[in-house]
């Protein structure tokens, strides 16, 4: 295995600080830095609300990374006050992925993405595996009950402009078929 000091040894001037970063990029503009909340105000609510898709991105002990998608009708994830939101789970693979990195780390990324909207609502915070079984009654979908619900302590959210939706063709993803070598299994 390639030590990870090692691994972009390959590769020239490799950013290695912010300030480089900085020099080529320059500073965010202040409104850009402005706008992040440290609670969900009312263009957070409103947006939750709408979105029927979100990603949550969580990281185990031991390094990996993963991001899992979660998905239902709009307005599945649930606003609990200005400073918690609550994600069902609803039955899928098993693998618990997120869940089990929780419990080892409990700082969680969210992506809120709104189909036919640019912007997406960025919120990072941490996370605990809840079972209040009135909390899970009331998010009961098509009389099933999630047997645990990921609620969220915001720390930041933001709204994230709409550039790299613009760039990207998203109409690509409604109107193409899967290759054919493609299977979900």
């Amino acid at each position: 295995m390639t030590a990870p000091s090692d691994r972009f040894s390959q590769f020239s001037d490799v950013v290695t600080s912010p300030g480089e970063l900085e020099a080529t990029l320059g500073a965010p503009m202040p409104q850009v830095i402005d706008k992040v909340t440290d609670h969900l105000d009312d263009v957070c609510r409103d947006f939750i609300a709408r979105s029927p898709f979100c990603l949550i991105a969580s990281r185990s002990s031991d390094g990996p990374v993963d991001i899992s998608p979660k998905g239902d009708p709009a307005g599945f994830a649930k606003v609990l006050d200005q400073n918690y939101l609550a994600i069902p789970d609803r039955p899928g693979n098993r693998r618990a992925d997120t869940f089990h990195n929780v419990l080892k780390d409990p700082h969680v990324g969210l992506i809120f993405i709104i189909p036919g909207k640019g912007e997406t609502l960025r919120i990072s915070g941490e996370a605990r595996i809840v079972r209040d079984p009135d909390l899970l009654e009331s998010m009961a979908m098509n009389g099933k009950t999630p047997a645990f619900t990921l609620v969220v302590h915001v720390d930041r959210a933001f709204t994230h402009c709409p550039k790299c939706v613009v760039s990207m063709d998203a109409t690509a993803f409604s109107s193409r078929p899967p290759p054919p070598s493609w299977s979900a299994k």
